[in-house]
């Protein structure tokens, strides 16, 4: 990871020139980082809007041609070309995400690695902040908590806006359940025994995504509306045709 930790390495030392603190530097990264890929994430959770109604949709192709497996498949094919819908789509965004965080959780577990030889950071993340004394020593209490409850929050959003749908909806809804309290504490047991410079950027990043969250959910009930709306309208066009339709066979 470090083709992209040692560029992250640069900006944070870039940062801390500027303000002075290793502290409020991390939480600036941490800010200039979540909203470099939050265009990324609006678009995963999107794509995974979409993908309710897409389920629909194949489930009736799936039940009109079971007994035509070439013709289902080529069925649904052309309904992904109509709708503009691409299978892989949604986890493009968590691929490109992924060696990104990775890459950060390498520069904070050790920035020495990966910052310029000889400059200023080689104290600087051993400043203090706030309660903190050191910020390459674990925090044993406050930010783990703090990490471990925004977690929570964070991941129970998601999960909401993230319904699954389909046959295996019931086993991924219980998954989500357990994973919802497993996951932040383990956040919170891990932040015991990282630097604090790391919870740091976790806790904040967390916070930060909450917020991301409520502005998706935003996004994610207008598109919803927009879909019942055209659900509305085809229900329409097809009750006003079966009329037209029987209306011609009563004149003949």
């Amino acid at each position: 990871m470090g083709i992209i930790a040692k560029p992250i390495g640069l900006l944070l030392k870039w940062i801390y020139t500027l303000v002075g603190s290793y502290g409020i530097a991390l939480i600036i990264l941490t800010i200039l980082v979540k909203l470099v890929l939050y265009p990324l994430y609006a678009k995963q959770i999107k794509t995974t809007s979409s993908m309710q109604d897409i389920s629909e949709k194949t489930q009736e192709i799936q039940k009109k041609y079971a007994n035509d497996q070439e013709r289902m498949n080529q069925e649904i094919q052309k309904m992904y070309k109509e709708t503009g819908f691409n299978p892989a789509s949604g986890c493009l965004p968590m691929l490109i995400q992924f060696p990104i965080i990775m890459g950060l959780f390498a520069l904070l577990r050790n920035p020495m690695k990966y910052m310029p030889a000889g400059s200023t950071m080689i104290f600087a993340n051993h400043e203090s902040f706030l309660w903190i004394k050191d910020l390459a020593q674990p925090d044993m209490w406050i930010l783990p908590i703090l990490a471990g409850v925004a977690t929570y929050f964070s991941f129970s959003q998601n999960s909401a806006m993230t319904g699954q749908v389909g046959p295996t909806a019931g086993q991924t809804k219980a998954m989500n359940a357990m994973m919802k309290y497993i996951f932040p504490l383990s956040i919170l047991w891990l932040a015991r025994s990282y630097p604090a410079g790391l919870a740091i950027y976790w806790a904040g990043g967390q916070i930060m995504q909450i917020f991301f969250n409520f502005r998706i959910n935003k996004m994610r009930a207008k598109m919803n509306e927009e879909r019942e709306e055209k659900k509305r309208i085809e229900r329409a066009e097809k009750d006003l045709l079966r009329k037209r339709r029987a209306r011609m066979k009563g004149n003949i």
